[in-house]
């Protein structure tokens, strides 16, 4: 993949072994995981996307625990490694579970079978990142930009001084433009527009998120590009060619009366999309594949310390490298496959695959057998997108689908031929049985690509590893035990997906559950055999092409490498996403030339200059993504108690163009805000 090990020093030295999973610790690091699993719950199934909660975590972490008289750095990393469990595995129930309502499966979430759903799956996410840590985050020295931005909001917060400064107004106005956005409507959060030649549409658009922005300016140029070039993919060719050569008839159903940038949008979410499922699949083949020897030799030399502590030998393992035990591992992994069985003869009933067919008992193995081979796979590519793009950027749902569609299949070319499809028949069950699988597979992922930022937080401010992990668990455990009621309250109140509990209820008012709804088409689109397979395949081949052009990059020696999951989450992604991220890596590319040009200049060392940016640069960043990740959380609060994201709106509707160009002239000032604090003398 073309990265190398970093080289550094932990903020805090190995030989120095401070507090860290203390009382006051726990305590915060539940109660703060439960609340930010109900928070981003909410905000997914409305608009189909999370915050990550690291950052707000370690923000509220610092003030809180700065009441007490004795705290540290390492406190407030083991307070939001627990913490950004219940955002992530609240995202991997969301997109997956509300589609057993759609399937009319459920009736409602029952507490045991959501709750076990959720906890099985995260301790798994969290027993396959122990291994993954050392492949990832050691030997393949990927970026995990937000790992990186919280480790400097916790360094920042621990050092004072112009460090946080930089912090503090970057979060602040940051904090304030997201505020205007999402809360007052004073701001668009996205400008679009779109052109129409002949019967192809070609759209373009952008989000207004000064988050984005920072990511893009951590991940850095490479990475940045090729995301954008994913986009672009779908959005400068992809869409004009569907909508030039497809029947009209069938872009019809697809468009309904929608026209220009919102025809374009309903094309890439109903076809195009599907693309980047395709180009997932392969290029997260391609990753295991790459991960292989690194993943091959972490699970060899942790091995090799179990031995020697079994045969009385002493160990010099650094306290910053001390991972749980392998085998610890290994046999939790295996003694999770009992109640993951059981999970699913209790979620999947008899009436839907009966038991005397054998049926039942064939669908009970396979899914138990699928949770754990995908939940491991799935999890180091999860990681791996991670720390290309970050976590709250990082396509989870991309991920579950090819899961579903993996399972589905299976289970199409076992059972295929006895079932019969219908809502309330035995095809209804192996779909909804396929969904389970996701949903195990989805929470396993979410935690793995979050607690993969988590774990290069603590790499960067010297934290141990194997106490991070027991956090991250108890992070779990807590945020389990509440998604379910809060699923359950949250259906009651708005509807999901076009389902209403009761009639009467406010269509407008009901809660889209986008992705979940993508999961229900997939499942039953694989045994009603009406899926997007032309565009699946077509991904396909783009991600081999693009891996073959990444090899000839590397046998040329370049810099500039293509690593094909950083175009496949493009592919997938809305492009209004990409284009700030692409911004973001045009400003540290273009503002380093400057920095390194003018040092030349005037004598001075251009990488000790670069350096100098680049840190400022960082610690900006840090604050625009800080900023927007804690008023987008805060604001779930009134919106959850007024029943509407309208609820804080100061503007009229037909305020919308002129919060177009508020929202476009605020973005520009605050490229240009950054840009000047990285060239900054």
């Amino acid at each position: 993949m073309g990265n190398q090990p970093e080289k550094f020093t932990p903020y805090v030295r190995p030989e120095d072994d401070l507090p860290q999973i203390t009382i006051k610790a726990v305590i915060l690091g539940i109660l703060l995981s439960a609340i930010l699993a109900g928070a981003n719950a909410y905000l997914g199934l409305k608009v189909g996307m999370t915050v990550s909660a690291s950052i707000p975590a370690a923000v509220i972490s610092m003030a809180v625990l700065r009441l007490f008289r004795e705290s540290n750095i390492l406190e407030n990393n083991i307070v939001q490694t627990a913490a950004s469990a219940g955002e992530s595995l609240a995202a991997g129930v969301i997109f997956t579970l509300p589609a057993l309502i759609l399937l009319q499966y459920w009736t409602d979430f029952p507490f045991i079978d959501t709750m076990a759903i959720a906890l099985f799956g995260g301790v798994l996410g969290v027993l396959f990142t122990i291994p993954l840590r050392r492949a990832l985050i050691i030997e393949q020295g990927l970026k995990f930009p937000e790992g990186i931005a919280t480790g400097e909001v916790l360094k920042a917060g621990s050092e004072g001084g112009k460090g946080i400064k930089y912090i503090l107004w970057a979060g602040l106005f940051g904090g304030l433009y997201k505020l205007g956005q999402t809360g007052f409507k004073l701001f668009s959060g996205s400008v679009s527009g779109s052109v129409t030649a002949g019967r192809s549409v070609f759209g373009m658009g952008t989000e207004l998120s000064v988050a984005l922005l920072g990511v893009g300016y951590i991940v850095g140029l490479n990475i940045a590009v090729l995301v954008f070039s994913g986009g672009l993919i779908s959005w400068l060719f992809g869409i004009p060619i569907y909508t030039a050569l497809a029947d009209p008839e069938v872009l019809k159903q697809v468009t309904g009366s929608a026209t220009g940038y919102t025809a374009a949008l309903e094309v890439w979410s109903q076809k195009i999309r599907y693309m980047g499922v395709g180009a997932m699949v392969v290029g997260g083949i391609w990753a295991l594949v790459s991960l292989a020897k690194p993943l091959v030799d972490g699970i060899k030399s942790s091995w090799e310390a179990v031995k020697k502590v079994r045969a009385g030998e002493g160990i010099d393992i650094p306290r910053t490298e001390q991972d749980a035990p392998i085998n610890y591992v290994l046999w939790g992994v295996i003694g999770l496959a009992v109640p993951i069985f059981i999970v699913f003869t209790q979620v999947i009933d008899t009436a839907h695959l009966p038991v005397s067919s054998g049926l039942y008992w064939t669908t009970m193995a396979i899914g138990t057998l699928f949770s754990l081979v995908a939940g491991f796979l799935f999890s180091s590519v999860a990681g791996y997108m991670a720390g290309l793009v970050g976590s709250s950027n990082n396509p989870i749902s991309g991920v579950t689908i090819a899961t579903i569609l993996a399972t589905a299949l299976i289970l199409l070319a076992l059972l295929g031929t006895q079932l019969e499809f219908g809502v309330d028949t035995e095809r209804a069950g192996a779909a909804a049985a396929a969904v389970v699988v996701g949903a195990m597979v989805a929470c396993a992922a979410a935690i793995a690509g979050d607690n993969m930022q988590d774990l290069k937080a603590g790499q960067l401010v010297g934290a141990t590893p194997y106490k991070q992990q027991i956090m991250q668990v108890v992070g779990v455990i807590a945020s389990a035990l509440v998604i379910a009621p809060i699923l359950s309250l949250l259906f009651n109140a708005y509807g999901m997906g076009g389902v209403f509990p009761r009639e009467g209820m406010n269509p407008e008012e009901m809660l889209s559950a986008p992705q979940a709804t993508l999961m229900q088409s997939v499942a039953e689109g694989v045994f009603a055999q009406n899926l997007e397979w032309t565009m699946i395949i077509i991904g396909c081949v783009i991600a081999i092409a693009i891996i073959l052009f990444d090899k000839y990059l590397e046998a040329r020696g370049s810099d500039f490498r293509a690593p094909v999951l950083a175009v496949a989450v493009g592919i997938y992604l809305p492009l209004e996403l990409t284009v700030p991220i692409f911004i973001g890596g045009l400003i540290a590319w273009y503002a380093g030339k400057r920095i390194a040009g003018r040092a030349a200049r005037e004598g001075k060392d251009p990488e000790e200059a670069q350096e100098l940016g680049e840190r400022r640069g960082l610690l900006f960043s840090s604050g625009l993504i800080t900023g927007e990740a804690l008023i987008g959380i805060i604001l779930a609060i009134p919106f959850a108690l007024q029943e509407s994201t309208d609820a804080l709106r100061l503007v009229p509707e037909s305020f919308v163009p002129y919060a177009d160009w508020l929202g476009a002239i605020a973005g520009m000032l605050f490229i240009v805000w950054l840009y000047k604090i990285v060239t900054r003398k």
